[in-house]
């Protein structure tokens, strides 16, 4: 699974980020970081599924 994130406003316009990928641009070319997923609603019939993420950048 890959999450791809697009600022396009505020201090990081332009900017793109990449979770479990190789590619990012702007202030997030060299980053370094993790996520923390947990589910917060899960539909068993459905499959559908409710995750929040909590992302941790560092940068320069």
């Amino acid at each position: 699974m890959a999450l791809n994130f697009a600022f396009v406003d505020g201090k990081f316009n332009g900017s793109t980020l990449s979770i479990l990928g190789r590619n990012a641009s702007g202030v997030f070319r060299f980053a370094r970081g993790y996520a923390q997923a947990r589910t917060r609603k899960f539909n068993l019939r459905t499959g559908d599924a409710v995750v929040e993420y909590n992302v941790y950048v560092f940068h320069y």
